[in-house]
């Protein structure tokens, strides 16, 4: 496990090029696949919709198990059986993603269908998790069987969403239109990048954003903000999570971020840098919002190389990171 581990590792996890393994599962809801990482609101005026003419979208074919990370029109033809099935799609933190169903010519009866899932799954674990996405696990899995030409288009909330499909019959097919939107609030968001800098901004809303970075990281948080300033410490005292407004670094190998464990708390305005190695598979910004101010963290963050990891490992900091 860590040989494999450091090996992921000394490749820099290059997150663009997974590998997806084979999903497991009988649902059309499916919960437990068994793909990992390593194996592998509109909310604006339909002015500001980005539409790419018909004639100049990209269109390729769709693989049984695929990611995506670019706008076009993706057409899977089953050439045999394809039981267990899932396209992974992505866009930038700013960006949500449209997935449009056309041309869709599948058995449903027979047992056949294409759902499209808001967020991902990864061996059972969803990102955003259930704490901090706005709907409820069921609405977030839409079935083009159940709802047919009721609801032809899907919009994630955050910039990835992921398509679970099964075909009986060589021959069946369907196309997804895939498009990209900015969003003017994003909130949940997967890095592409294991290098890089951000913002996150919850403008008085009660809610929970996370910014997951799939990488082993150092991460310096420059400034947090709940829209006033005090003079204190900036690290956490006990009792943090009761303010109601905190900022969370958690680390683990999965990508649900209520299974993953906290590595410090942050919870009084400050303007000035926290530095932190976190060696772990996933590095996540958490930011929970009472909606009672303008909540506010800036953070860059960068890749480890092998040898900072080592010294990690020597020093056992972080050791949960590789002993999950």
């Amino acid at each position: 496990m860590r040989v494999m581990m450091e090996r992921t590792f000394r490749e820099q996890l290059f997150f663009l090029v997974l590998c997806l393994s084979v999903l497991k599962g009988d649902s059309r809801y499916i919960e437990n696949n068994e793909i990992s990482k390593d194996e592998l609101y509109s909310f604006f005026n339909p002015e500001l919709k980005r539409e790419t003419p018909e004639e100049l979208l990209y269109r390729r074919p769709l693989r049984c198990l695929d990611m995506v990370a670019v706008e076009g029109q993706f057409t899977f033809t089953a050439e045999r059986p394809q039981l267990s099935c899932a396209a992974f799609f992505m866009a930038e933190p700013n960006e949500v993603i449209s997935v449009d169903y056309d041309n869709v010519d599948i058995d449903c009866s027979g047992g056949d269908f294409i759902t499209v899932f808001d967020g991902w799954v990864m061996k059972g674990e969803k990102f955003p998790s259930s704490q901090d996405h706005p709907l409820p696990v069921f609405e977030r899995y839409v079935d083009y069987c159940d709802s047919g030409s009721l609801r032809r288009s899907v919009r994630s909330s955050q910039n990835v969403a992921m398509v679970f499909f099964r075909i009986h019959n060589a021959g069946s097919s369907f196309t997804l239109t895939v498009r990209k939107h900015i969003n003017p609030f994003p909130c949940n968001v997967i890095s592409q990048s294991p290098e890089g800098s951000y913002t996150m901004v919850i403008p008085q809303q009660h809610r929970n954003c996370s910014f997951s970075i799939i990488y082993p990281v150092e991460i310096d948080i420059s400034e947090f903000s709940l829209g006033h300033t005090h003079n204190f410490p900036k690290r956490s005292m006990p009792g943090c999570a009761e303010s109601g407004d905190f900022v969370q670094l958690l680390g683990g190998n999965g990508i649900d971020t209520s299974k993953l464990l906290p590595i410090t708390d942050l919870c009084i305005s400050f303007t000035g840098p926290t530095h932190m190695k976190i060696g772990c598979d996933n590095t996540v910004v958490r930011m929970v919002s009472s909606g009672r101010f303008v909540s506010r963290v800036s953070f860059s963050y960068r890749l480890l190389d092998s040898q900072e990891l080592q010294t990690i490992k020597l020093n056992n900091v972080e050791d949960f990171c590789f002993n999950n």
